[in-house]
């Protein structure tokens, strides 16, 4: 019940922050990740009974036909990079939270927040502006191509397929 209330109240955030009027609102890709919305943190972890950041990167980003490595440094190698100025929803943004280089990922949803598994509180939504993101960030990289964002971003599709 727990994860069902966590999910709810971060999804009517989601739809406050980003507004109907987004490209992401009610899209394949805001679907994937509202759904994950609430799961535990599990190191390891690939499915929304438990995930970690990169597991729920790969986890989302195969659910769009996109697969990924499941390590935040690997999938770091992956893609174009992109300015934090230019994100559009579904870039994937990078944090050194080791201090050993890339160590976190999360998949950027719009209006400056990013959905990521947290060590402490599982699958959220982050500002990137909160002091301790801003001080590890690493970069971000554009995986989807021009065509795919169309795909996952539009909402005039069928959501029966994501789980």
């Amino acid at each position: 019940m727990k994860k069902q209330l966590t999910a709810a109240a971060v999804s009517l955030a989601i739809l406050f922050s980003i507004g109907t009027g987004s490209a992401f609102a009610d899209s394949k890709l805001d679907t994937t990740i509202e759904k994950a919305l609430g799961s535990d943190y599990v190191s390891g972890g690939t499915t929304t009974s438990g995930f970690d950041c990169s597991g729920f990167t790969m986890y989302v980003f195969s659910k769009i036909g996109i697969k990924l490595p499941h390590q935040s440094g690997s999938q770091y190698k992956m893609g174009t990079a992109v300015e934090k100025k230019e994100l559009i929803a579904g870039d994937l943004v990078f944090f050194n939270t080791s201090g050993k280089g890339v160590s976190h990922v999360g998949v950027y949803v719009g209006d400056g927040k990013f959905a990521h598994a947290s060590s402490s509180k599982g699958v959220i939504i982050s500002k990137l502006s909160d002091k301790y993101y801003v001080e590890r960030y690493v970069g971000a990289k554009r995986i989807m191509s021009t065509d795919k964002f169309e795909e996952v971003t539009s909402d005039t599709q069928d959501h029966d397929d994501v789980e």
